[in-house]
């Protein structure tokens, strides 16, 4: 029998778990948070459940099959607030995984150390968020965490509020927005008609295969027309303007490479705008344990999921963005590997569509390089540290460095308090733009401390008490 654990309760997470314990291997989720789902599936904590609840959310039905699969089954544990916050490579095996359990700023952690035979990961992904003028004023969101207080908390982050970025997710956003009652002024998509249709317009009979996403999109195109939300495409927010908080933005056409046309600028009023523009896997773990990584940040996966570490296997929008279709199937096949089970032909064909699909996505909201046009000398591009674009540009031209280690340590970009995941792409197409030839170290801003608040003394008690539990 081969144990397993799985990092990450989200739909990738749980359908590793689900598929490893169907091979019969034990397994043990760990969840960061108070319950799983994700958050494509956050939903009110279940002292306030809401009875309609699934009206919030595509797929409630199968999430609450799974979720009660795996909390019903006695040979898989979840463990939920479970923060890892270390691990410990060894040669030709997974890595140990040092977990703390409890609330990340409570007293009495639990220390626990797994010994897993084989190690799923998934994390997710953070949310990209490209910076422009008065980007740091309150009221300005990611869209992202604008959903995640509708779904999680029924709140909403302004009476009347734009939504701007890139790609589909921009929609679910809107209709989460709407219902908790939100005035939406608008939806701004960047990507313009040509590159739109370059990505979704291109053999359109291999959609086919992903059809149920249109009826997604039409229940979204619905909900725009029924409140007469205007949809604009190849355009962006240039600028927020506000005193204490966003009063109004500035929405600017761009050209096919997202630069703003001179002149087109129009001013709308909103107390908060909701921006997104993609997302970025959360490779911290994977690259704690030494997995290596392709030229987008992706972990490199073969088709059977498995990483470059023997043991390790990642699944969800660690191995690329693609959306919860890709996740379920990826995490289906990885738990089927890690259990010494053959993945279903069915999960194997579903990652195959919605890897096609996924590439489409790319191309159609993939981001352009002239947003760098966006951003005036005074714009704050990190925030953790207060450095602006000017003084990021200036750097790389007086040094005439192409190192990106040499330029965060000369300006500071990117090693606050976030140590990154806000900023660090942004920092690096930056850079590689004012330098000319490119960067020597590329993707440097995703090697970042595993970061969970650890007391000393959890570290210590953790090395008197904490033992090494194989899985479970």
């Amino acid at each position: 029998m081969t144990e397993v654990l799985v990092v990450g309760g989200g739909p990738a997470g749980m359908a590793a778990a689900l598929a490893a314990r169907r091979h019969g291997a034990r397994v043990v989720l760990l969840e960061a948070g108070a319950d799983i789902g994700g958050q494509y599936w956050r939903h009110l904590p279940g002292g306030r459940a809401d009875p309609g609840e699934r009206l919030w959310h595509h797929g409630w039905d199968r999430f609450v099959a799974m979720r009660d699969d795996l909390l019903g089954d006695d040979g898989c544990e979840v463990v939920t607030g479970a923060h890892v916050w270390s691990v410990e490579r060894r040669d030709g095996a997974p890595p140990l995984v040092h977990v703390f359990v409890g609330e990340p700023d409570g007293q009495g952690r639990e220390p626990r150390t797994f010994d897993p035979a084989a190690l799923v990961l998934a994390t997710g992904a953070y949310e990209r968020t490209l910076p422009f003028p008065g980007w740091d004023l309150p009221g300005v969101f990611t869209a992202g965490a604008a959903q995640a207080l509708a779904k999680g908390e029924r709140v909403a982050v302004g009476r009347r509020v734009l939504v701007a970025g890139a790609g589909p997710f921009l929609l679910p956003v809107v209709a989460s927005l709407l219902r908790i009652g939100t005035e939406v002024a608008g939806v701004v998509e960047a990507a313009g008609p040509a590159q739109l249709a370059g990505g979704w317009a291109t053999r359109p009979w291999q959609l086919l295969a992903a059809r149920r996403k249109a009826g997604e999109l039409a229940g979204y195109a619905r909900q725009l027309v029924a409140h007469r939300i205007p949809y604009r495409t190849g355009a962006a927010v240039v600028a927020a303007h506000g005193t204490d908080r966003v009063e109004a933005v500035t929405v600017a056409r761009l050209t096919r490479d997202w630069t703003p046309v001179p002149g087109t600028g129009r001013r709308i009023e909103a107390d908060a705008v909701c921006v997104s523009h993609g997302f970025v896997p959360r490779t911290e773990l994977a690259l704690s344990a030494g997995c290596a990584v392709d030229v987008d940040g992706a972990v490199t996966v073969d088709e059977r999921q498995r990483t470059s570490v023997p043991g390790v296997l990642t699944a969800g929008e660690l191995t690329g963005i693609g959306g919860v279709d890709l996740a379920l199937a990826e995490g289906e096949i990885a738990g089927s590997v890690a259990s010494g089970g053959v993945p279903a032909p069915s999960a194997v064909r579903e990652r195959a569509v919605f890897r096609k699909f996924a590439a489409r996505l790319a191309a159609a909201h993939g981001i352009r390089p002239g947003w760098r046009a966006w951003l005036d000398d005074d714009t704050v591009v990190c925030r953790c540290e207060d450095v602006t674009a000017g003084a990021l540009r200036r750097a790389a031209e007086l040094t005439g460095s192409r190192g990106l280690r040499s330029l965060k340590l000369t300006t500071r970009a990117g090693l606050g308090l976030c140590q990154g995941r806000t900023c660090g792409r942004t920092v690096e197409s930056m850079l590689t733009g004012s330098n000319g030839p490119g960067l020597l170290d590329p993707g440097r801003t995703a090697h970042r401390p595993i970061a969970i608040p650890v007391r000393l003394g959890e570290l210590a008690a953790s090395a008197r008490t904490s033992n090494r539990e194989d899985v479970p």
